[in-house]
Formats: C-alpha cells, sequence, structure tokens
C-alpha cells in the first residue's frame, strides 16, 4: 500500500492518499504529493505515556510519517500506577496465601520469594511452605 501526503508550503493538507487513488483521480501523481509511510500506534512501555491518540505528521530522514509522542512518566504517575498494581494485588480472594511475595518496581508486579520452576511441568504456589508444588497429573 503506497500512500502519498499533499504538501502545500512544507506543511502537510488534510491526510495521507492511496497512489492508486490519486492515479485515477490525477492520471499522475501531483508534484505538490509526496510520499507517505504510515507508522502504527506504539504500546507505551511500562512507565510511558502515549501523547493523544492522533500522530503528527512529521519529514523524517527524506518522507513524510506518522510521528507518535511518548514520555517517561513522573514520579507521581509512577506511584499512583504502582499503587493501582497494589490495589488490585490486594484484593485477590486469596491474598494471605501470597504474603511472602513482594513488590519489584521494575516490573509493578509482585514477584515470588523462590522463582518458578522452569521444568515443563505445572505448579502452584503454597503459601503456608512458601514454595512452589507440582500440580499432580490426572
Amino acid at each position: 500500500m503506497e500512500l502519498y501526503i499533499q504538501v502545500e508550503n512544507g506543511n502537510t493538507v488534510n491526510h495521507p492518499a492511496l497512489k492508486d487513488n490519486l492515479l485515477q483521480a490525477f492520471g499522475t501523481i501531483p508534484d505538490n504529493w509526496q510520499p507517505f509511510v504510515r507508522v502504527s500506534k506504539p504500546i507505551a512501555k511500562l512507565y510511558e505515556v502515549l501523547e493523544g491518540d492522533e500522530p503528527t505528521y512529521q519529514f523524517v530522514d527524506g518522507v513524510w510519517t506518522d510521528v507518535w509522542q511518548t514520555r517517561e512518566m513522573t514520579p507521581e504517575e509512577k506511584l499512583e500506577k504502582q499503587n493501582i498494581a497494589k490495589e488490585i494485588w490486594n484484593a485477590r480472594p486469596n491474598r494471605e496465601n501470597f504474603l511472602a511475595w513482594t513488590f519489584d518496581e521494575d516490573t509493578c508486579e509482585f514477584v515470588p520469594p523462590v522463582p518458578k520452576p522452569i521444568d515443563g511441568k505445572q505448579y502452584y504456589w503454597d503459601g503456608p511452605s512458601n514454595s512452589w508444588k507440582e500440580i499432580p497429573l490426572p
């Protein structure tokens, strides 16, 4: 899918159009239409915020493209995200089983004091013994 965008005085006009549509309408690509590369909306990283729901059109490396703005969360936003994760964790009906787990700020998740075995078997966390127990096969 080839896209072009109309450019007047160094600024984009309207939205990108398909090359085929321009060819049907004008018989050629008009001089004031330039190539455009569509960039999908990114997924913000753990402690990032996506600024806005729409990209801006910018001229980058010789081509017009979508530019999505992200920024790092402020300390207040980061703390709020962590507090929400903790509230959700503490609202679990069986939270007493996981009292030994601790909150990891780097991943914004609770982690067990002992890593879960990685041996192809299935396990569950046993709070009273603070260990992983193998789930017996039926």
